[in-house]
């Protein structure tokens, strides 16, 4: 078994998916969680000057969506077959252009910034990108015979999408009493038993 070491701040945000899949195989990792004060001297250090990185056995992956379809594909959820794999990526690719409008949101949480900015922010930007996200994946829902986003099984973009969901809901985008689709969708992730159980215990933040 290789040695992994996730680095990412001590929130969930985008190592949450790799986090996941770690939990779900059971698969043992040392999970850095960076202060801000640490992020200001090892950022020069990592490949691209942002995280999260992932270490395996020494050898570092930069970008999120890099590490998570990573983790994906050497645990077998990217897909089943070459098609399922690219349906699974385009899904995960929407949520990245989304994620642009949601991360001027987390960032101002994060960071601080004033409840002024953080409105304008939440209302001019995050619930129109948010509407326009939301609509697609009902869209793959409403066509999905088994829950999933993609064919007939669990894959990467469950993972992302439904921990996605779990931000939007603790920020008040989302109500599953509302989109009862997506409500479905989030719970039925959640109960899978090692997802389940990793959520029941780790530390509750909002981003």
């Amino acid at each position: 078994m290789p040695n992994y070491k996730l680095s990412y701040f001590d929130v969930r945000a985008l190592a949450e998916p790799a986090r996941l899949i770690f939990a779900l195989f059971d698969v043992p990792f040392e999970d850095h969680r960076v202060s801000v004060e640490e992020w200001n001297d090892m950022k020069e250090k990592t490949p691209y000057g942002q995280l999260p990185v992932l270490e395996v056995d020494g050898v570092e992956i930069g970008q999120s969506m890099s590490i998570t379809r990573y983790l994906a594909r050497k645990f077998g959820i990217a897909g089943k077959s070459p098609e399922e794999e690219a349906i699974a990526d385009s899904i995960v690719d929407q949520y990245r252009d989304f994620i642009f409008s949601f991360r001027q949101f987390t960032s101002a949480t994060f960071y601080g910034k004033d409840a002024e900015h953080i409105n304008k922010v939440r209302n001019e930007v995050v619930k129109p990108a948010r509407d326009l996200f939301l609509g697609i994946i009902n869209k793959i829902l409403d066509k999905s015979q088994s829950g999933y986003l993609v064919g007939n099984s669990l894959t990467w973009a469950d993972i992302v999408i439904a921990d996605n969901l779990t931000s939007l809901l603790k920020n008040g985008f989302v109500d599953f009493a509302k989109e009862k689709k997506l409500g479905e969708f989030y719970n039925k992730i959640h109960s899978i038993p090692k997802i389940k159980e990793y959520v029941a215990k780790r530390k509750g933040t909002n981003i």
